[in-house]
């Protein structure tokens, strides 16, 4: 016996790899709602955008190396040190 082979073209039935990679990285901030490629997360699931990081910095840290999640009150740091 043999099998029929049906071919289907990839790109219409799945996305690519690297589109689902990029979706992937994509984060929303839990301040604006907004979609970023980039947000400081939480181990809770926080995450916040550079902007809104940016703003809301002077209740979030106090020494500018760890700054302290609004949900679960947990430090994180930077990357700076």
């Amino acid at each position: 016996m043999t099998s029929i082979r049906q071919t289907s073209d990839r790109s219409t039935d799945k996305k690519s790899k690297k589109e689902k990679r990029r979706n992937r990285r994509q984060k929303t901030c839990s301040c604006c709602r907004q979609t970023f490629t980039f947000c400081w997360n939480c181990r809770c699931g926080f995450s916040i955008c550079q902007e809104c990081m940016y703003e809301n910095q002077w209740g979030m840290t106090c020494n500018g190396i760890t700054w302290e999640c609004p949900d679960c009150g947990e430090q994180n740091g930077y990357g700076n040190q």
